[in-house]
């Protein structure tokens, strides 16, 4: 158990990060930052941070010694760095090399008996080729690393498309399209002793590939799929000996919940819990990575709803504070940009 007082580093300095930074104060815990990024919605409400590429050891190995224990707010590190973090790590590196690679990911689950989109590698055009006669069209064409919120990834709706694509020069897996009625996320937290516990799950709406909304109570075919996706989440959880917050995020489909991807930390789509949890994720994402008790994850309110706010509409946000269930978030980005998430707003009614 870390005591309180005690420092927790977090890799990355987005907004998960400053949620997380918030929640460990309030639990006595000092946070301190790593990130390549001088400009750092999480070391804004940190008491140290420290601004070096990922790749810089020393700066890693000074990091290390100053933290008693470290998590990450973003996925996408190069596990080769973080060696001389191993040992303080929640989560470890073995949920990141998942998580960080399509294929291996779907590979995983697939292994524990959940069910992914039917997926093959694509390395060139003839891979390509092939996996749209197997699989068949329309289907997406997804980069195996780094891509989020819509990137790296282009819809084929025939092998003709397939033929005037310009191939990123990377890797990439091919899915076959899911015709599904809805989208949701399981969100868990696990602490050390191995103890699972999970919110609610929200119905999620996309706009362009990024989340837009996510709404409670879901409609009855996603409350109808939960069940089996957690046992599916909670599979994945104990056989990467997670710690921590963990997101699996689905399709909801006539035939049952299709596993769409996993991210090894707390989520946007668990930003209601702030409010309508009696424990957020954040708070217990901190409690798990310090060895501390898990809190009650159970929904304290009748109807939710979370809207990112997305590039520009952030610059009319404040209007929403004259709306007396309206709770605003926002993070500090000082770079309005299309795309962006720059801050959010949780409406809650209790009746």
């Amino acid at each position: 158990m870390i005591k309180q007082g005690g420092t927790i580093g977090i890799l990355g300095g987005g907004q998960l990060g400053r949620m997380i930074a918030m929640s460990a104060a309030q639990l006595g815990y000092r946070c301190h930052v790593f990130t390549p990024e001088r400009d750092s919605g999480a070391a804004e409400v940190s008491a140290e941070a420290t601004v070096a590429p990922w790749s810089d050891a020393r700066a890693m190995e000074r990091f290390a010694a100053n933290c008693d224990v470290i998590t990450l707010e973003f996925e996408n590190i190069p596990t080769a760095a973080l060696a001389p973090l191993e040992a303080k790590l929640f989560p470890g590196v073995r949920a990141l090399e998942v998580a960080q690679d399509r294929l291996a990911e779907k590979r995983f689950v697939d292994e524990l008996g959940g069910r992914p989109a039917p997926f093959l590698p694509v390395a060139e055009k003839l891979d390509l080729v092939r996996a749209i006669d197997t699989i068949g069209a329309p289907g997406i064409l997804k980069t195996r690393r780094d891509g989020y919120d819509g990137k790296g990834q282009w819809r084929l709706d025939s092998a003709h498309e397939a033929e005037s694509l310009r191939l990123p020069q990377v890797t990439c897996v091919y899915e076959g399209f899911v015709d599904f009625l809805a989208e949701f996320s399981v969100i868990l937290v696990r602490g050390q002793d191995g103890e699972v516990r999970f919110w609610d799950s929200t119905e999620n709406r996309h706009a362009e590939g990024i989340l837009a909304q996510s709404v409670w109570p879901p409609n009855e075919i996603v409350t109808a799929q939960v069940g089996e996706a957690r046992a599916l989440a909670r599979e994945v959880a104990n056989a990467l000996r997670y710690v921590g917050v963990l997101t699996l995020e689905f399709f909801a489909t006539p035939t049952g919940p299709v596993f769409n991807e996993m991210a090894p930390r707390v989520h946007n789509s668990g930003h209601w819990t702030i409010e309508g949890a009696a424990t957020s994720q954040f708070e217990n994402h901190v409690r798990a990575v310090c060895g501390l008790p898990l809190g009650d994850t159970s929904t304290i309110a009748a109807q939710i709803e979370m809207d990112n706010l997305i590039g520009e509409s952030v610059l009319k946000a404040q209007k929403v504070l004259f709306e007396p269930e309206a709770h605003l978030h926002l993070y500090g980005k000082r770079e309005v940009r299309d795309g962006r998430k720059m801050g959010h707003v949780t409406r809650i009614w209790y009746s």
